[in-house]
């Protein structure tokens, strides 16, 4: 062979290298512009909401769940009805350790409410099945975040997989994990407490959309639908799935008989936790306007994080210059997130309480999913729960150091 021919050859080879290496993972049909509220997974009416296209679904549904709710117990007079609370878990990777150790301290307290409503994103939603659920389901959310390394969460992809691929790890592990503990038995319980009133919700963000998405894990688990226990262990995974670290989520729909399929990921996208959309509360508000009793309520939050400042010596360099401005939003909008559920509890009178990792805290990692510093968090958290929980009742100004915590 000529060295032109060998050149030409090489170039070939090259090139086909270049166009397997570059092609994208495939995927199915996106759902069309202007189609994402009519998209179903499931069929069902209320299996999600989209607060950005209204919110008179997820309006209609707490409604629902209150009645339900009431029926189950025999509460009849609108002027003594039993105390709603509620419980909203923020996303924060491995520090969702702290939140577990929370839950399982509080149960040990003897203090723990079941909750009427919990709410999750990211690693919120990892651990929102199980604080449902009670505390007879802390013994799996303790294994979750104390007993799995870095290997029951991802696979690290080689180096050409990171830049050709749709993420630098692969989170099969992850999945392996989720459904290991969100078997029939969980799904079963969640049906439950859904057909007795309570509402369990998750967040994850549809990126073809551009838009957060609210799934009612409840109503999935009660449909009686084969298809809901894998569904939900997709949307635990999609919730967690941080975009670019790991790969989204696909999920099939249909919209008008047509197959269509959206991509879903860490729903910290959009926001770091959520409580309610306070237009469920009007009638609330009404009542309050009249001076007329309002139904008792508790709204629990616990931010899987610090929110003291952290200092740190920048290098004066671009990309360390533009990790430390994302990392910096990323903690902003997360105290943002509690102040505006802080604003909506005052609206309505509802009680505050604020849990977060506090200045007192100085275990360090290593490496992602570090199981020595987990495992220092999560005690840390069910330390101070089980003594008693001096919950925050109202967020501490930000770029101050907060007031150690209980």
């Amino acid at each position: 062979m000529t060295k032109p021919m060998q050149r030409r050859g090489l170039l070939a080879l090259g090139a086909g290298f270049a166009a397997t290496a570059c092609a994208a993972p495939e995927r199915g049909v996106p759902v069309p512009r202007g189609s994402t509220a009519r998209a179903s997974v499931l069929g069902l009416p209320n299996e999600r909401f989209f607060l950005a296209h209204g919110t008179g679904e997820i309006e209609r549904e707490f409604a629902a769940a209150t009645a339900r709710r009431n029926a189950a117990l025999g509460a009849r007079d609108p002027n003594n009805l039993p105390r709603l609370d509620a419980l909203a878990i923020s996303g924060g990777g491995e520090d969702g350790a702290f939140g577990a150790g929370v839950l399982c301290g509080w149960s040990e307290h003897g203090t723990r409410p079941t909750f009427d409503l919990v709410t999750g994103v990211s690693t919120g939603a990892l651990t929102a099945p199980f604080a449902f659920l009670g505390s007879s389901a802390d013994a799996g959310l303790r294994q979750v975040y104390t007993g799995i390394t870095i290997a029951d969460v991802l696979r690290q992809r080689s180096l050409i997989a990171a830049v050709f691929d749709d993420a630098l790890a692969d989170t099969a592990p992850l999945f392996g994990t989720i459904s290991r503990h969100v078997d029939e038995a969980m799904l079963a319980g969640i049906a439950a407490g859904y057909r007795e009133g309570r509402l369990l919700l998750v967040g994850t963000a549809n990126l073809d959309a551009q838009t957060p998405v609210i799934w009612n894990i409840g109503a999935i688990a009660a449909s009686g639908d084969p298809r809901a226990l894998d569904l939900i262990r997709k949307l635990l995974l999609a919730s967690a799935s941080i975009p670019g670290a790991f790969p989204p989520v696909m999920i099939d729909v249909t919209v008008g008989g047509q197959p269509h399929q959206e991509m879903h990921v860490d729903g910290g996208a959009f926001v770091q936790l959520f409580l309610y959309p306070s237009t469920v509360t009007q009638a609330r508000r009404e009542r309050l306007r009249r001076r007329l009793p309002v139904q008792p309520a508790e709204a629990y939050i616990i931010r899987n994080a610090r929110l003291d400042s952290e200092w740190a010596a920048v290098d004066r360099r671009a990309m360390t210059i533009a990790g430390r401005a994302i990392s910096s939003m990323i903690a902003s909008a997360g105290y943002n997130d509690i102040l505006r559920s802080f604003n909506t509890t005052q609206a309505d009178q509802v009680g505050f309480n604020l849990a977060y990792i506090g200045s007192d805290f100085t275990g360090t990692f290593t490496s992602p999913f570090d199981q020595a510093y987990m495992r220092q968090l999560f005690d840390y958290g069910f330390a101070r729960a089980r003594r008693g929980m001096n919950w925050a009742k109202q967020p501490p100004a930000l770029g101050t150091t907060p007031i150690t915590q209980g």
